[in-house]
């Protein structure tokens, strides 16, 4: 075991009880705790090889988070049908190429679909790399492109309602579409929603309904929905698609980690403020923990998750291992000095403790367990920073992620 001791708005009503809850917030009660080692196995084998690691250890931590977690995703049987909607090649005056592309399931037509948008650098002399992640309002609100569909969105009264004008561009500071594409980089998203609305019930209306598990949860269903893209992404020739970054915020951030994961394709996985049930140590006592996280939002995890609430030393993983996962492949995990709900300690202390691997596996972690300063950026396979302000993605944040995949695929 490894030994270490302690150094958003709610979109829809948690149960009464949560309401009563009170984390802490204080770095000087951080209580010890002990992490699993990533490199032990369940028999108490020691891993040293990249060849121990790929067939052994790391399907046992991928089927512990499916038992313990996150649920098991089921394998993609159901047949994806892409179609391109439209194509602008001279959309935001010029700056871009803008594809809308809506998949749906065959034998499921009046059933959950998702619609994408991407933007694509206009002049580009070969397949762009892009940055994909999943949207909290609707495409609409990336940007105030005119020409972007209007999409459907659920409604706090789990009411289903088509967006207006007036919220177009309402979450263009989160998506910098522009500052993107002028560093090269494509940016494809879709609207969460269309996958599984967030809501406890919302399981009736995505594709979880087409796709029954007895034990798999929300971000699980967000999860698939990003491979059915990445899907997608593999078949269009302007997409470079060995060089697609899966990036999520907040909750979307838990569930980019859970689809880099598990889905290999993903060249660079990103968290942004993702906490509890992300990049966040849980056993940390830290933010928001297992009870608070499975009371207020009990469709995201795996029933089995909620054993664990107040117990989380119980917990045969925690979240470095989850990065872990991710290995070799790049990862950024990023905080916000003032998302102290998310705890920025635990998680760079997750990506501390998932260096290990890559170095078993030839790469770099960290190279430090001090956390950065403000502002000051680590960049290895891991990278790590945390930034001014509140629980949000900024400029910085962005400049940072065009850095990191610069660094990785354009040495």
């Amino acid at each position: 075991m490894i030994r270490t001791t302690g150094v958003f708005a709610v979109l829809f009503a948690g149960a009464l009880s949560a309401q009563t809850w009170q984390g802490n917030h204080d770095e000087s009660k951080v209580k010890p705790y002990s992490l699993p080692d990533p490199l032990t196995d369940t028999s108490g084998k020691k891993v040293k090889t990249r060849q121990e690691w790929e067939k052994t250890r790391r399907p046992e931590i991928l089927r512990l988070f499916e038992q313990n977690v996150y649920g098991k995703t089921p394998p993609a049987k159901i047949d994806s049908r892409f179609e391109v909607v439209s194509t602008d090649r001279n959309a935001l005056e010029g700056k871009a190429i803008r594809k809308q592309i809506t998949i749906s399931f065959a034998g499921h037509e009046s059933g959950p679909k998702i619609h994408v948008l991407m933007y694509l650098p206009p002049n580009a002399k070969s397949a762009s790399p892009v940055f994909l992640g999943l949207n909290f309002g609707g495409n609409h609100v990336v940007n105030s492109d005119p020409g972007i569909a209007l999409n459907e969105v659920w409604t706090r009264d789990k009411e289903r309602k088509p967006a207006t004008e007036d919220s177009r561009g309402q979450n263009a500071s989160r998506w910098q579409v522009e500052r993107i594409l002028a560093r090269g980089y494509g940016v494809a998203t879709a609207y969460y929603g269309d996958i599984e609305p967030d809501f406890d019930g919302g399981m009736e209306y995505g594709v979880r309904k087409i796709l029954p598990n007895s034990d798999w949860g929300a971000i699980g269903a967000w999860a698939w929905g990003l491979s059915r893209i990445m899907d997608y992404l593999a078949m269009d020739k302007n997409v470079d698609a060995k060089h697609v970054a899966v990036m999520g915020h907040s909750r979307l951030g838990k569930t980019a980690l859970w689809a880099g994961a598990q889905d290999e394709r993903f060249a660079i996985v990103i968290s942004n403020d993702s906490g509890e049930g992300g990049a966040a140590l849980s056993k940390r006592n830290f933010g928001e923990d297992v009870w608070r996280i499975n009371n207020s939002f009990p469709h995201w995890f795996s029933k089995a998750y909620r054993q664990y609430s107040n117990r989380e030393a119980d917990l045969p993983v925690d979240q470095h291992m989850l990065i872990a996962l991710i290995a070799p492949r790049p990862v950024y995990v990023a905080s916000a000095v003032e998302d102290l709900h998310s705890d920025p300690r635990g998680e760079f202390l997750a990506a501390v403790n998932a260096g290990p691997v890559y170095e078993v596996l030839g790469k770099k972690g960290l190279g430090t367990d001090a956390m950065p300063e403000l502002h000051q950026p680590i960049m290895h396979t891991i990278g790590y920073h945390i930034r001014a302000g509140k629980h949000d993605v900024t400029a910085y944040d962005w400049d940072r992620y065009c850095d990191f995949a610069d660094m990785h695929w354009r040495k």
